[in-house]
């Protein structure tokens, strides 16, 4: 990925990734995080991703590792592809809403 693919990559996730880091954090610590998501029994892929969007958010830009442009990338399409599937009705306690914020996405904020 050169300079200009990481910058564009930076923007896309600043503007999926609408919670702050604490509220991530804060929100990952909850039944409801935990509750969705594909997992072997442990941890969800998306409350794994929550964890690591955290590390991101709290990492300077120019100490962004490949790694971590990666899935940054990798995010920015699951918001894509998840916000293209909301379902009808009141989002407010849906599981749809509840994988979307494990990625750093909450759906109900403008």
């Amino acid at each position: 990925m050169d300079g200009d693919e990481k910058q564009e990559v930076y923007e896309e996730f600043g503007d999926c990734v609408n919670m702050q880091p604490k509220e991530l954090e804060d929100w990952l610590d909850t039944d409801e995080s935990k509750s969705v998501g594909d997992s072997d029994g442990g941890e969800s892929t998306g409350h794994r991703s929550g964890r690591r969007i955290v590390e991101i958010k709290r990492t300077n830009k120019s100490d962004l590792t490949d790694s971590q442009y990666e899935h940054m990338q990798k995010v920015v399409g699951y918001i894509h592809r998840h916000l293209a599937q909301r379902p009808d009705g009141d989002v407010e306690e849906s599981k749809w809403r509840y994988s979307l914020m494990n990625w750093g996405h909450d759906p109900t904020k403008d």
